[in-house]
């Protein structure tokens, strides 16, 4: 993800680790994810990592990016086996050099990139998703990205709509939602 201010990755993993410790249940993203039995994820806007190294745990080859050192430098520390790699998603240069089974952007990934960016984060991402591969977004609604302008820098960049909800324990998307999942296919 792209900061709007300067993150401190132990004060911003502190709250996920505060939740978790409370009982709240801080990896919807993960069992969502899972249920594609992907054998390779791309977690785009990774964040302290908290999605990549639960997939990690589940025995799934995952790669974590994000453009932050001190939330990387905070996702370095809680997993030393996943692949964590600095990158501004939405730049021109972005190419890891392969693709995967999955890209997800969890956690508003798009609502952090600048805004004018958001075509620009779906194609990089995008060019990441194998043939027949899934970008999984899950994001804020009424926050300046919608989900018209999303489904068309999705299609810009040649992916199909299959699925969407408003949680990511898959409750049914509606109108007035104030959140969205979106699964969408690279065909192929």
């Amino acid at each position: 993800m792209s900061p709007v201010a300067p993150w401190d990755g132990g004060d911003y993993q502190a709250r996920f680790d505060a939740l978790a410790a409370s009982g709240v249940d801080v990896h919807g993203e993960v069992r969502f994810l899972l249920a594609y039995s992907p054998a390779s994820v791309l977690d785009a806007g990774c964040g302290t990592g908290r999605v990549a190294v639960e997939l990690d745990r589940n025995g799934i080859e995952v790669v974590g990016v994000d453009v932050d050192p001190s939330m990387l430098a905070t996702a370095r520390l809680r997993a030393s086996s996943v692949r964590f790699e600095e990158a501004d998603l939405a730049g021109e240069g972005f190419d890891l050099g392969r693709s995967f089974a999955v890209v997800a952007l969890a956690g508003n990934v798009p609502l952090f990139t600048p805004a004018g960016t958001e075509a620009a984060l779906v194609a990089g991402c995008a060019r990441h998703v194998a043939p027949g591969g899934l970008l999984v977004a899950g994001f804020s609604l009424g926050r300046g990205y919608d989900l018209g302008r999303y489904d068309s820098d999705c299609v810009a960049a040649g992916l199909v709509l299959v699925e969407r909800w408003s949680t990511w324990d898959r409750n049914p998307h509606h109108e007035g939602a104030d959140y969205a999942v979106s699964v969408h296919r690279l065909p192929g």
